[in-house]
């Protein structure tokens, strides 16, 4: 996607990973130099062979794997991460230094195909020395001559052997998609780590605990599975580490008031959404019940609320709707609310009770549902006077968000991305360039990176507390109520 969400990205934890060794620039420079000499950098001549030199920045969770920019610039995005088993060992710590060591250097061998490794030549020859040595003192030859030809041996293959058994407590991602959303699980895990480093506070140790199962798990998903087959787990994810780094700013920020502790962090800052301004209220304003229309014969009544039940909030609707503007050169064209916010007593009934229905049944755990996948799931929207009228529930909801009567995050998306996410899954969306006359398609791979973009945004406005969904909420229906 060559546009951008216009709501700003969210402020990151620290500065940390967002270009190699960010605290000692120093020693970048010294690496480079080192790669500059002795192997071959990342610029133009490079082709899908070539093996670039590999930086290795290590971290108390892992690596990262820099390659090095032949115009001098410093890489944004890394090569190679890996990521430590939680709870490690000292062997296993010791396996990820192993894997991060400076690569072996190799000789070249003209009269057969394969290289040899300059430290097993080496031991080839000291081997020799020794063996001839050794005969000469009575060894026999039976055993000079065996340890001779197994010591060049070991030192060539016995890497590799201790390579695959490191690699079994590290997961190792690689690709831009997939280190680029990596890095940013790691920009906010490594705050978490540095906090408990400089505090022997349980809850701070346990934030970092979390973190790191968090990114293993990251890393399987990536390791596994694509990044578009995988979108909702990863947002989930990256939603629960967003809230533990802003768990821990407060906890810190609140230490540091009260004396107890010396520590800082820096405050992720205030979730996005149309909030009310400082600390959101304990007890949210009354509803002001709206009459529901007539009921026609057959559908379900629902006339009185009843109290708030037990409703998950792990669905999410998105939808666009006409522009509004709620202060200048700011456009709000697309909104997301949490599902049960559609069975409030004041969004159009039973419809949004039926469509609630539809929102979720299938449905993953933080998963985020335009209002375009259910119509493409309801035959291009053929079957939709069998659920409700969705133009008067979304009209509904926006007037609750405007009337603070539940939260909601509201985005400005530009044409493109609302274009797309307004079109069903396996639609795709061609723009021209006016000047060129240049024809572009965007696709489904598109639309889930502006879903992915919106889960970001999704997940700071929950750091510290969910969307909440409105008081006197109805009781869910199920398909069989439905019918």
């Amino acid at each position: 996607m060559t546009d951008a969400l216009h709501t700003p990205p969210p402020p990151t934890a620290a500065a940390h990973h967002q270009s190699p060794f960010t605290r000692d620039p120093g020693r970048w420079e010294k690496e480079r130099s080192r790669a500059l000499r002795m192997g071959h950098v990342r610029d133009h001549t490079c082709s899908a062979a070539c093996e670039p030199v590999l930086v290795h920045e290590r971290t108390l969770w892992g690596w990262l794997a820099w390659t090095v920019p032949g115009d001098g610039s410093p890489p944004e995005i890394p090569h190679q991460i890996g990521v430590l088993t939680p709870a490690a060992t000292r062997t296993q710590r010791l396996a990820l230094r192993w894997l991060t060591r400076r690569p072996a250097q190799r000789i070249a061998l003209d009269t057969v195909p394969g290289s040899l490794r300059l430290a097993a030549a080496a031991v080839a020859l000291v081997s020799l020395v020794a063996g001839l040595f050794a005969l000469r003192h009575g060894i026999p030859l039976d055993v000079a001559l065996p340890a001779m030809l197994l010591a060049p041996l070991l030192a060539e293959h016995l890497p590799n052997r201790l390579d695959s058994r490191a690699r079994e407590h590290v997961r190792m991602v690689e690709g831009d998609v997939a280190c680029r959303y990596l890095q940013r699980l790691a920009v906010l895990h490594t705050s978490l780590v540095q906090a408990a480093a400089r505090s022997d506070r349980y809850e701070l140790r346990r934030s970092a605990e979390v973190g790191q199962d968090l990114l293993w798990d990251a890393a399987g998903l990536l390791q596994t599975r694509d990044s578009r087959s995988a979108s909702a787990d990863l947002i989930a994810r990256e939603r629960l580490m967003l809230q533990l780094a802003h768990q821990v700013a407060h906890l810190l920020k609140h230490s540091a008031e009260d004396g107890t502790d010396a520590n800082q962090a820096s405050d992720p800052g205030q979730p996005l959404g149309p909030y009310p301004p400082g600390p959101r209220p304990t007890t949210h304003p009354a509803v002001h019940h709206a009459p529901n229309p007539p009921l026609q014969k057959g559908t379900l009544s629902m006339t009185q609320p009843e109290p708030a039940p037990a409703i998950s909030t792990d669905v999410y609707l998105l939808f666009a709707h006409e522009p509004y503007y709620p202060a200048a050169a700011q456009e709000i064209n697309t909104t997301v609310v949490a599902a049960a916010s559609l069975l409030h007593p004041r969004v159009r009934q039973p419809d949004g009770a039926r469509i609630h229905d539809r929102l979720v049944h299938g449905r993953r755990p933080g998963e985020i549902v335009p209002l375009s996948t259910l119509t493409h799931e309801l035959d291009g929207g053929a079957r939709w006077p069998e659920v409700g009228d969705w133009e008067a529930a979304t009209e509904d909801l926006l007037q609750l968000i405007r009337d603070h009567d539940c939260d909601a995050l509201s985005l400005g998306l530009p044409e493109i991305a609302r274009a797309l996410v307004c079109a069903g899954p396996h639609s795709e969306v061609r723009a021209v360039d006016p000047t060129s006359g240049a024809h572009r398609a965007y696709g489904p791979a598109d639309r889930i990176g502006v879903l992915v973009e919106v889960g970001r945004h999704l997940a700071w406005a929950e750091a510290g507390s969910p969307l909440w969904a409105g008081d006197g909420l109805l009781s869910p229906i199920t398909s069989g109520d439905a019918s």
